[in-house]
C-alpha cells in the first residue's frame, strides 16, 4: 500500500483528502504542523508527501527542504499562494509538483498518481542501461548519476526527466510529452515547471549551466539530450 503523509492544518481539507485517498486504497499519516511531519516522515517514510505551505509553526518551503534532506519521495505542494516566485521557491527546494487552492479533487488525485508512477521502477532495454559523457555517467538500472567520481543526488522528478530525456538521445522531446509523462498534465501554463526543473539539472549536471552542453533547450518546441 503506498503511504501518504497530509501535511494540512485545515481540519475539513484533511478530512476530504483521507475519505478520497482511503477510498482508493492509499495509507493516509495527517500531520497538522511542519514538527509533526518531520516526526511522522522519520518514523514512518512515506511513498508521498503531500504539504501545505501556510503551516501555524514554519513555512512549507522549510518543510520541504528538511524532508528532501532525508527522503526521495515525491512531495507535491498544496497551496493558495499563487505568486510564481512562491512556486519556485517551493520546486527549487525540491518539490515535486505544486497545485494551488481551490483544487479539483479529481486533478489532484491525478497528480498524486502520477508522482507514484515517477517512483516505479520503469524496465530498461539491455543496451541502454549506461549513459557515459565526459561530463557525468548515468546507470539507468540503479538510478544512479555520478560526476566526478561522486554521486549526484537527484530528487525523483529531476531523475524522471533526465530518464526521458537520456533514453531518446538526439531527439526533440516536446514540452507537451515530458508534461504529460512527469506530471501527468498538458497544459502549456505549466512550462515553468519543465524550466525550473531543466535549470536544477543543468546546475548539478553541466560545467556552464548557462550554456548547456548535453541538456539543450530547442526554444518553444522542447529539449533535447546530446550525448
Amino acid at each position: 500500500m503506498t503511504q501518504v503523509l497530509v501535511v494540512e492544518d485545515d481540519p475539513q481539507l484533511v478530512r476530504a483528502l483521507v475519505i478520497n485517498m482511503q477510498a482508493r486504497q492509499y495509507g493516509v499519516d495527517v500531520a497538522p504542523d511542519g514538527a509533526t511531519a518531520l516526526r511522522l516522515a522519520a518514523t514512518r517514510p512515506p511513498d508521498v508527501v503531500i504539504v501545505d505551505l501556510g503551516l501555524p509553526d514554519m513555512d512549507g518551503v522549510d518543510v520541504i527542504k528538511a524532508l528532501r534532506g532525508r527522503n526521495r519521495a515525491p512531495i507535491l505542494v498544496l497551496s493558495a499562494r499563487r505568486a510564481s516566485d512562491e512556486k519556485v521557491a517551493a520546486l527549487d527546494a525540491g518539490a515535486d509538483d505544486y497545485i494551488t487552492k481551490p483544487f479539483s479533487m479529481d486533478e489532484l488525485l491525478a497528480r498524486l498518481r502520477a508522482a507514484v508512477r515517477r517512483t516505479e521502477d520503469t524496465p530498461i532495454a539491455p543496451d541502454t542501461t549506461l549513459v557515459e559523457t565526459t561530463a557525468f555517467t548515468i546507470d539507468l538500472l540503479a538510478k544512479k548519476v555520478m560526476r566526478g567520481g561522486h554521486t549526484v543526488r537527484l530528487t525523483p522528478t529531476e531523475w524522471h526527466l533526465l530518464e526521458i530525456l537520456v533514453t531518446n538521445p538526439g531527439r526533440l522531446v516536446t514540452q507537451k510529452r515530458l508534461l504529460q509523462e512527469v506530471w501527468g498534465v498538458s497544459q502549456h501554463s505549466k512550462t515553468n515547471y519543465l524550466r525550473v526543473y531543466m535549470a536544477q539539472l543543468r546546475r548539478k549536471l553541466e560545467a556552464d549551466p548557462s550554456h548547456p552542453r548535453y541538456l539543450v533547450t530547442e526554444p518553444g518546441m522542447g529539449y533535447r539530450f546530446e550525448a
